[in-house]
């Protein structure tokens, strides 16, 4: 602890000087020393200046990140148990056999296994992990949500009992710092969790492996706005690991590393479990009256009256995505946030999905005083009334971030429905991936567009990648899965083609327009964010900010222009782009450039490599 500007705060050191700088005079006292041992090492403090060099935030701020924040407690470790007791598969297929053979004898330190959903690329993992634990070695194993990791605890603690520690959100601070502890100490050999799992302080790491790799999950949205994958590739790097990465969808960026050479692929084609690719059909909402389609509604009808279970995707929380006036067509949008507000029935109030606020339903329109004022559009909340309504005596349950606030509500409603307690599950992305249920027949995709409307070059590959991973929660155990993807754009390609599964023809097609219009992975992006309360000073900061970078290089800037969500909380957003062929050039002067712009007042500036979402 030492004191800054009054106050006493927490700090990190990360080295020692024998003399003092020359233009400091005066020093302050460390007040206290929190830890005895130290929480990081030289290669750790090597890696957070990497990070902190790369996404252009501060080491304090990279170190944030990457260490747990809690204090030491007298309670004990958190133990990684689960009623969802999974059994290790005795017996692998002669694809599984093939692929495990081919990473074991492989020289190549990054591989890739791409297979279909429900071709078992999770065995294959857990034997390669095994083989390193079994000779001595250590292993990070990350997925990309804590859905997830209900659907690995059992057979990871089957397999490594004590050996086993994990990291996440839902643990609490001294729970991460407990967990952190017994890695450092070295009685852990395998570490599962999400993104920052990646920094586990392992002893002998020898394997990360990347679940469901194209996850956008894995990229940090807050500073140091880091990339799982690009940390996983440093670490295994630095300490001569290996990489494994995987998933049904891989990300176009490694696709293009694949097709190039640069990544070594191995593929699963079959499903060990005795399942088969879903019979895939499209519906056009255009054609339909609700969202609930006369197709769907008879499907579902038939599928539980022959006793088995149906799973509907809808990516809206919610009851009604609008609440609008009739009369002029004006939305309500939050006071905070350039963005429409969401009305809730089980709570009876109107949300912001993205600052929290909330408020009671208005009558009266506050742009021309009408009374019409209506609800359109479904959520998540109004479907599952719907459903209800249609299939009275059937067991319906919702899983979205409304419904589940703790850990264990997630995983009691995925082991409900994969026992076969309940008949209909309706949720968002949260049940779009690592949802094993024998009993599934039928996958409903309510409204395939939500994502394919954003104004985001990702967008088609998301809605690909959605489409794909739910759609593969059918047909893992019997050969006759049913798929019905509702549309108002059925002539969207990435629709089509995840429907009739055309995973390849799909990427060549999306990597023809992003090479066409010269996006990633064909080159590299810089976000440049100016953020602020006065509108007029965000402007003119980014403004300014523009005409600096236009000076000193060659790269193609584009903006600054308004965010497509151009206020949140608040404060007012703008963004400017680059887009760069020279990455180390262009991150050098962008960083110099920055670091040389005088600080504009009321004005926060953030930077993001790599961008993910660009909204």
């Amino acid at each position: 602890m030492a004191e800054l500007r009054f106050r006493k705060l927490p700090a990190w050191v990360v080295g020692q000087l024998d003399s003092p700088p020359d233009n400091v005079s005066e020093f302050k006292a460390i007040e206290s020393r929190i830890d005895e041992e130290p929480l990081f090492d030289l290669d750790f403090l090597e890696l957070a200046n990497w990070l902190s060099e790369l996404t252009m935030c501060s080491l304090g701020e990279a170190l944030a990140a990457m260490l747990p924040s809690g204090r030491s407690e007298s309670h004990k470790s958190h133990d990684a148990s689960c009623d969802n007791n999974n059994e290790t598969i005795d017996v692998l297929s002669t694809d599984q056999r093939d692929a495990l053979r081919s990473i074991e004898t492989a020289d190549d330190d990054w591989i890739y296994l791409y297979g279909i959903s429900g071709s078992g690329k999770t065995e294959v993992f857990l034997r390669i992990a095994q083989a390193v634990i079994e000779r001595g070695g250590s292993v990070i194993y990350l997925v990309p949500e804590i859905a997830l990791i209900h659907h690995l605890v059992g057979s990871l603690k089957s397999r490594f009992q004590e050996l086993i520690a994990e990291l996440h959100s839902a643990l609490s601070p001294s729970e991460r710092l407990s967990e952190w502890r017994r890695i450092q100490s070295g009685s852990v050999r395998f570490v599962f969790g999400t993104r920052s799992a990646v920094f586990a302080p392992m002893e002998r790491l020898e394997l990360i492996i990347i679940d469901e790799e194209h996850d956008s999950s894995y990229k940090s949205n807050a500073a140091p706005r880091y990339h799982a994958r690009q940390v996983a590739m440093r670490r295994c790097k630095q300490v001569g690991a290996r990489l494994l990465m995987g998933s049904a969808t891989p990300s176009l960026e490694v696709w293009q590393l694949v097709k190039s050479g640069s990544l070594k692929s191995i593929k699963l084609a079959d499903k060990p479990a005795g399942g088969a690719s879903p019979v895939s059909s499209i519906v056009d909402l255009r054609k339909e009256r609700t969202i609930f389609s006369g197709q769907l509604i008879d499907a579902i009808s038939r599928v539980l009256g022959g006793g088995r279970q149906v799973l509907l995707f809808l990516n809206r929380r919610g009851f009604s995505y609008q609440f609008s006036c009739q009369s002029c067509g004006e939305g309500v949008l939050c006071r905070n946030c350039s963005v429409p507000l969401i009305f809730h029935k089980s709570t009876d109030t109107m949300n912001c999905h993205y600052c929290g606020f909330g408020t009671k339903p208005i009558q009266i329109c506050p742009n021309c005083g009408s009374l019409e004022m209506k609800f359109t559009g479904f959520g998540t909340e109004r479907a599952e009334e719907e459903i209800r309504r249609l299939f009275p005596e059937k067991r319906v349950a919702r899983l979205d971030t409304d419904v589940v606030r703790k850990r264990n509500e997630l995983e009691k409603i995925l082991r409900h429905f994969e026992e076969g307690d309940i008949d209909v599950l309706l949720g968002t992305q949260m049940i779009a991936k690592g949802l094993n249920a024998p009993g599934l027949k039928l996958v409903g995709v309510l409204f395939a567009d939500s994502s394919l409307n954003l104004p985001d070059f990702r967008a088609a590959e998301r809605t690909f990648a959605l489409i794909v991973q739910v759609s593969g929660r059918t047909g893992r155990f019997l050969p006759d899965g049913e798929v019905i993807v509702q549309t108002l754009r059925p002539e969207a390609a990435a629709i089509q083609m995840a429907v009739e599964g055309r995973l390849k023809d799909f990427y060549e097609y999306e990597l023809g327009i992003r090479k066409t219009l010269h996006f990633p992975p064909f080159c590299r992006i810089f976000r440049i964010l100016f953020e602020g309360k006065n509108e007029s000073r965000v402007c003119k900061a980014s403004e300014k900010f523009a005409s600096t970078l236009s000076g000193t290089m060659d790269e193609e800037l584009l903006g600054p222009a308004e965010c497509a969500v151009a206020r949140i909380s608040g404060r007012y957003r703008r963004h400017l782009l680059l887009r760069s062929d020279s990455f180390d050039i262009t991150h050098a002067t962008l960083a110099s450039a920055l670091s040389s712009f005088p600080r504009q007042n009321g004005v926060r500036i953030k930077v993001d490599v790599d961008p993910t979402n660009l909204l």
